[in-house]
C-alpha cells in the first residue's frame, strides 16, 4: 500500500477543533465534514486539496477532543496520510479505527516542506520527497494495522472476518 501526493504543512498541537470545527458537528456525514475540513486554519484547503494529498503536521497533531469526526473529514476531503512527529493517542486511535493511515516522523516533518510532492510506502515506512530527493524513515504498520486500513477501517475490516 503506498501513498502519493502533494503536502499540506501545518505546525505543532493541529486540534481537532481546527481540523473540523464544532460548528459543523451536526452531522457525521463524510462529504459534509469534507467541505469544512482545516477551515479554520486554512480557509483554501478545501478548495486546493486534491485525492492523494498529505498532511504534514507537528507534534501532538490532532490534540483535543477525542471527536471521530476529525479523522472522517481528513480522509473524506482526499488526503490520503497524515505524517507528524506525534499524535494525540485518541486522534491515533481514532485514525487507524476509520481507515486513515498515520505516519509518525520527526525527520519528515522537519524535513518536508509545504507543497512539496512526497511518496509514501507503508510497508516499509519510506517516505520519499520527491521535490527534494530526501528520503525519511517512519515505523511501518504492524500486518494487523495494515490490514484494518486496507479494509478502510475498522468496520470494515471486522466485516470482511
Amino acid at each position: 500500500m503506498n501513498a502519493k501526493g502533494k503536502v499540506f504543512k501545518y505546525g505543532a498541537n493541529v486540534d481537532t477543533d481546527v481540523i473540523i470545527p464544532a460548528r459543523y458537528l451536526n452531522t457525521a456525514d463524510p462529504k459534509e465534514l469534507a467541505k469544512h475540513c482545516m477551515e479554520d486554519i486554512d480557509m483554501s484547503f478545501v478548495n486546493r486539496v486534491q485525492p492523494g494529498d498529505i498532511i504534514v503536521g507537528g507534534q501532538n497533531f490532532g490534540c483535543g477532543s477525542s471527536r471521530e469526526h476529525a479523522p472522517i473529514a481528513i480522509k473524506a476531503s482526499g488526503i490520503s496520510c497524515v505524517i507528524a512527529p506525534s499524535f494525540a493517542r485518541i486522534f491515533y486511535r481514532n485514525a487507524i479505527n476509520m481507515g486513515l493511515p498515520i505516519m509518525e516522523s520527526t525527520e519528515a516533518s522537519e524535513g518536508i516542506a509545504d507543497g512539496d510532492e512526497v511518496e509514501i510506502d507503508f510497508a516499509t515506512g519510506i517516505i520519499h520527497d520527491i521535490t527534494s530527493g530526501e528520503n525519511f524513515t517512519a515505523k511501518p504498520f504492524p500486518a494487523f494495522i495494515q490490514k484494518i486500513i486496507a479494509a478502510d477501517g475498522l468496520v470494515g475490516y471486522i466485516a470482511k472476518k
